[in-house]
């Protein structure tokens, strides 16, 4: 059945698939070998000293390897949803809008990590700050707790395909807005539209109660970056009847 189910994948949702997996069980065999790939292929904060041009794109395929919910979410939203949508777009045009949305939520989620540090930088002394400016994240004992945030913001990379999934649940609500799922919990079903709706709006609300916390670990407003920019491209090409490409 598994195998009938991968046979019948279009070709991009089954590309994704397999690279997320991958890449998920080589991070298990180097974690054994003292090496994690989310510190190299994770997206720091691009005022970060480890940020790299190239996590903009390699973030989108990592995933946290301390359980499996993660990707295990992420893969089966990937595959329920994008696979009906790349049928629909075709494949370049459905890679192509998984990509930015992917790169909008990382986007995002910078922004709002840039306006959360503000008042930490705000309360460095001069001193403080001209240490701070000088050696960045690299420098590990600082003497105040505002500094251990300011070093464990520029030290926590951005992992995970979330972002970009999330533009897949806006355009499958766009596309399919009538279309009813069955929840798990509670068992009901529901319209694929009010369904994007509400964990949209879940996803501002956790947001907005974990804003300046470091608190809880999820990246929200990657999440809501992702539909958002998702939502603007159906928005502008539905308006101009033009491709992505």
């Amino acid at each position: 059945m598994l195998q009938n189910i991968f046979r019948n994948m279009p070709p991009v949702v089954k590309n994704l698939l397999l690279i997320n997996v991958v890449l998920m069980l080589a991070n298990f065999v180097f974690s054994s070998q003292q090496l994690n790939l989310n510190t190299i292929l994770g997206a720091y904060y691009w005022g970060s000293e480890n940020f790299e041009p190239y996590q903009i794109i390699t973030h989108m395929f990592m995933h946290d390897n301390r359980g499996l919910m993660h990707i295990l979410f992420n893969m089966f939203a990937l595959v329920m949803f994008g696979s009906q949508i790349e049928r629909v777009w075709g494949p370049k045009r459905f890679l192509t809008y998984y990509l930015i949305c992917g790169l909008g939520s990382y986007v995002l989620h910078n922004i709002v990590t840039m306006v959360e540090i503000q008042p930490y930088l705000e309360m460095l002394s001069n001193d403080q700050l001209a240490i701070y400016n000088e050696t960045g994240s690299v420098y590990t004992n600082w003497p105040e707790p505002t500094l251990k945030i300011l070093f464990g913001t520029e030290n926590i990379p951005l992992v995970g395909a979330s972002g970009a999934i999330f533009g897949l649940l806006a355009a499958f609500a766009w596309l399919f807005p009538n279309t009813e799922l069955m929840l798990l919990f509670p068992p009901i079903p529901i319209k694929a539209k009010w369904f994007v709706l509400m964990y949209g709006g879940l996803e501002i609300y956790l947001g907005y109660q974990a804003f300046g916390s470091q608190a809880g670990g999820i990246a929200h407003f990657a999440h809501i970056g992702g539909a958002l920019i998702g939502l603007i491209m159906l928005l502008i090409w539905q308006k101009n009847k033009t491709k992505f490409y």
